[in-house]
């Protein structure tokens, strides 16, 4: 039969676990450091390991196979489910440092006019960097999303406060970062799926800074549904060189 069920890029899998511990049904398990469905009938389609996965390497596929079993799902679900510990791959350690979290309950109140002492982070989600964020994770969901170069938060005092307040965050560099066409994708899907509100996108004034800008409009460009985008180019010794609706 025909029906919708999750399908793994093993590429893409840093073997973290997570979708793992997140399938209640017990279809996925790791395989050589790779997280695995090793029973579509334990599948149930629904995609509830999506939003674990920080690499974003699970979707969704309608394709041939098995019917789910629900009277086997039970007898898994009493059964205890092993921990999975963080594995080193290559390229770095999949670890619980790239595992979602959603902060926004955790929002700091505003700071009376004229207090003194630290600065309150407006940061409300983890992770932030490109590579690693899933779009669809519930703080993209109808968000005003902001794109920053990895410099511009060094270069800016008030960034927190001023441009990241009440924003979902990725950051990316142009430059530095490869495989870069799943970025485009990343974006594409924030429009699309997450169907955000607005995409901001921060860079410095060096030219290499502005291929990140291209990325976003034509990821926007690609998108089936259309969003303000918003270009803020910052310079290297502080202060706004140009903002404008790109």
């Amino acid at each position: 039969m025909k029906r919708q069920i999750i399908h793994i890029d093993s590429e893409r899998c840093t073997g973290c676990g997570l979708c793992v511990d997140a399938c209640h049904e017990g279809a996925l398990k790791m395989v050589n450091g790779k997280a695995k469905l090793v029973s579509e009938s334990y599948c149930d389609g629904l995609g509830a390991c999506l939003p674990a996965c920080p690499a974003d390497a699970i979707r969704i596929e309608t394709r041939e196979a098995a019917a789910f079993d629900a009277t086997a799902v039970a007898a898994t679900q009493a059964a205890p489910k092993p921990h999975h510990p963080p594995q080193v791959v290559a390229g770095g350690c999949a670890c619980p440092g790239s595992k979602m979290l959603d902060l926004r309950k955790q929002a700091p109140a505003d700071a009376a006019p004229g207090a003194s002492g630290p600065v309150e982070s407006q940061l409300r989600q983890w992770p932030i960097q490109l590579h690693l964020i899933n779009p669809l994770a519930p703080y993209y969901q109808g968000a005003d999303v902001l794109l920053t170069a990895d410099c511009v938060a060094y270069a800016l005092g008030n960034y927190h406060g001023q441009y990241l307040k009440n924003k979902a965050l990725a950051i990316a560099c142009p430059k530095l970062d490869e495989n870069q066409d799943v970025y485009a994708e990343k974006i594409r899907a924030w429009i699309d799926d997450a169907k955000i509100n607005t995409l901001t996108v921060m860079i410095m004034e060096v030219p290499c800074c502005h291929g990140l800008l291209a990325l976003a409009q034509q990821a926007a460009a690609q998108a089936k549904r259309k969003v303000p985008v918003k270009k803020i180019v910052v310079r290297r010794e502080g202060g706004i060189l140009e903002e404008a609706w790109a």
